[in-house]
């Protein structure tokens, strides 16, 4: 088998400031649009709440967890081994942004009953300022050893006092190669294909900076731009040529390729792999990292202020960073959970299509971090647009 391919991933802590930084598939949306990007949290740290939260201490665990995350984010058998050998029975409840997740936790004010929460790392610096999140102690979460280095002491949390590595990802297409039968590689072959012949049958990212970055990426512009005439050129592109050509913006597209209701998808590797696996027919569909350039993005567990069961959930982040359970994570969901030498042990184990969990050096060096800026605005007001242009 190869050696394991070193992976450069994320920025260094001295490569830009925490707050700065956005790494996320799921940005700034529904708040974004109505409070503004860089203001939202700074508005509604939450004071008041109850007395003081328990602590762990390392004692007996508790008998419950409740895990505030994803949907559909973990291994069942994961969560299923946990409570058999150790006992907390676990609760799993969904969000579908980081800004509904923490408009839930703000408003409890240290009261939510969550435990775990799993933001992505450019909240995470928000999240500490306003007492969302503990730190983490480190005696009893031993497991973090099985963590790659590289995957740890980032910027958002250069100590990783608050928050650990779950998974991250990148950004790309799928089509269906009975229908588009050229070859495309790139973002522009995307965005042509979606003008011709999947027009109607073509899917974005419900995710603002991920339309608009399609075409920064395809016109070799800083998917970070504030320039006026560079946003400006963005949204006449994309509300007025694109998105008539669009049937939906949806961020999880695996359905839509088990039912071949579509031809071409923007996607997020981990889905992309689902609905290859999962159609029943995986000829038929290809993958295409996003070219010239694309995105990088991680998820991090991270344990809530004022969790009712802090025992139990410094004991779950210690039991899923076991490398038998981040295996098992990361061939659930398609994503690269950080652990040490996992590649290598993926390919041994026989992990289906591990092409679009690991990525080459050369792969990784087109992924970049995006940023919160003060162009944030305009690109959700561009998404409303395109969504509003397409119908969808």
């Amino acid at each position: 088998m190869p050696e394991p391919r070193p992976i450069r991933v994320l920025a260094s802590t001295t490569a830009a400031k925490a707050i700065g930084l956005e790494l996320s598939r799921r940005r700034f949306l529904s708040f974004a649009a109505v409070a503004g990007a860089t203001t939202f949290l700074a508005a509604c740290a939450p004071g008041g709440g109850a007395g003081p939260a328990p602590q762990a201490t390392g004692g007996a665990l508790e008998g419950d967890l409740s895990i505030y995350t994803w949907g559909d984010y973990d291994a069942p058998e994961v969560i299923e081994a946990f409570t058999t050998s150790l006992g907390p029975a676990v609760t799993l409840d969904s969000y579908s942004s980081n800004e509904e997740m923490i408009a839930k936790l703000v408003a409890a004010k240290g009261t939510s009953g969550y435990d775990i929460i799993v933001p992505t790392g450019v909240f995470i610096p928000q999240l500490v300022e306003n007492k969302l999140i503990q730190p983490l102690q480190h005696d009893l979460i031993p497991n973090l050893k099985h963590v790659d280095p590289q995957y740890l002491a980032l910027a958002w949390d250069p100590e990783n006092e608050y928050s650990i590595c779950k998974n991250w990802g990148t950004n790309g297409f799928v089509y269906d190669k009975t229908v588009i039968t050229r070859e495309l590689t790139t973002w522009a072959d995307f965005i042509d294909a979606a003008q011709n012949e999947a027009s109607g049958k073509t899917s974005m990212l419900d995710d603002p900076v991920g339309i608009t970055g399609v075409y920064f990426w395809s016109n070799g512009i800083d998917w970070t731009t504030t320039d006026a005439a560079d946003l400006d050129a963005a949204e006449a592109f994309v509300v007025n040529d694109l998105a008539p050509h669009i049937v939906a913006f949806d961020s999880y597209p695996s359905t839509a390729m088990i039912q071949g209701s579509r031809v071409l998808m923007q996607s997020w590797n981990g889905e992309a792999r689902l609905g290859i696996i999962e159609s029943g027919e995986p000829d038929r569909w290809q993958w295409v990292l996003g070219a010239p350039d694309t995105e990088l993005w991680m998820d991090n567990w991270a344990i809530a202020a004022g969790a009712p069961h802090p025992e139990a959930a410094h004991a779950f982040i210690n039991y899923v960073l076991a490398p038998e359970n981040s295996l098992a994570e990361l061939d659930y969901i398609g994503y690269h959970t950080g652990g040490l030498d996992i590649e290598q042990t993926a390919i041994d184990s026989g992990v289906e299509m591990p092409e679009l969990i690991f990525f080459t050096p050369e792969q990784v060096a087109t992924m970049h971090e995006g940023a919160v800026n003060e162009a944030q605005g305009r690109i959700v007001d561009i998404w409303n647009k395109a969504k509003a242009a397409a119908g969808a």
